[in-house]
């Protein structure tokens, strides 16, 4: 069985142990030991056969056509994030690039110099491993120090591999099952990438938390929303974010732009005296 096999099946087992027999009007009788659907039951609501759906869990079958694909997210009751991911494991095998290995991904100096222009406003770039690319100064700071090396410039590894992260976002476990689930979906669209395969392989074996994470298979996209930081010159303050997704340039992919901003006075006013304290020399 071939990675992409692996994750497809590791997928269906997650999503069908969520879905309850009842609400399928399936009757639960005292003897039943399995959490969720079973193989069978599953196969029958979507209309293929248990053989076929057996060899999909186990990696044998990996390109079920459209038809199939709508079924089984019918009834598992995917999401529109859950049934991309679900398609992109069954696309055509894809061969890894090795060569990816040497060639690091980099911004558009254009790109940088907005984020430089972006006064009051923290704001970075990640890429599809997670990799924090550029920033400005007070997205550094926010971030937990990118302008001085405090932190792995990597947001998965700081998250599981550093003590410090979790002071730097109080909602530590709310933003560790945020990027596990960011990164499951890249991996999904980036099968070929063995960066990515590699980091979390790491990832997997020196943070029991991280695993824990990667085996509930979830999926997500962060667009919007509030995050809450902690820094040890202003504090603890909460502030709105917008994720854009920035156009392929130069062969990269999957960059994308946060900015955040402040929704109240308290933050607005703690994110002027972090903007008076990175421009004063330290």
């Amino acid at each position: 069985m071939d990675d992409d096999g692996r994750e497809l099946g590791a997928f269906l087992r997650s999503r069908r142990a969520r879905v309850a027999p009842e609400s399928m009007g399936i009757a639960v009788g005292s003897r039943r030991r399995v959490p969720g659907l079973r193989r069978e039951e599953l196969a029958q609501l979507a209309g293929i056969s248990v053989d076929y759906y057996v060899r999909l869990e186990q990696g044998r079958a990996t390109q079920p056509s459209p038809e199939i694909l709508d079924a089984l997210a019918d009834v598992l009751g995917l999401g529109r994030t859950e049934r991309e991911h679900l398609r992109a494991l069954t696309a055509a095998p894809r061969k890894v690039r090795r060569s990816s290995r040497r060639r690091p991904e980099r911004v558009r100096p254009e790109l940088q110099r907005l984020l430089d222009a972006m006064y009051g406003l923290p704001a970075l770039v990640t890429g599809h491993r997670q990799d924090v690319l550029a920033w400005n100064r007070l997205g550094s700071e926010l971030a937990g120090g990118l302008d001085e090396g405090r932190r792995d410039r990597n947001n998965a590894r700081y998250l599981f591999l550093d003590p410090a992260s979790r002071e730097t976002f109080p909602d530590w476990a709310q933003r560790a099952r945020e990027t596990v689930a960011v990164l499951r979906l890249a991996a999904g669209r980036h099968a070929d990438d063995e960066r990515l395969r590699e980091l979390v392989g790491e990832l997997s074996v020196r943070s029991e938390e991280f695993g824990a994470l990667w085996a509930s298979a979830d999926v997500m996209v962060c667009g919007s929303g509030t995050k809450r930081f902690r820094h040890p010159a202003v504090g603890e303050l909460t502030l709105r974010y917008e994720t854009l997704q920035l156009p392929v340039s130069a062969g990269q992919t999957g960059q994308e732009l946060h900015v955040y901003n402040a929704e109240d006075a308290g933050a607005e006013e703690a994110l002027r005296l972090l903007g008076a304290w990175t421009a004063s020399p330290r």
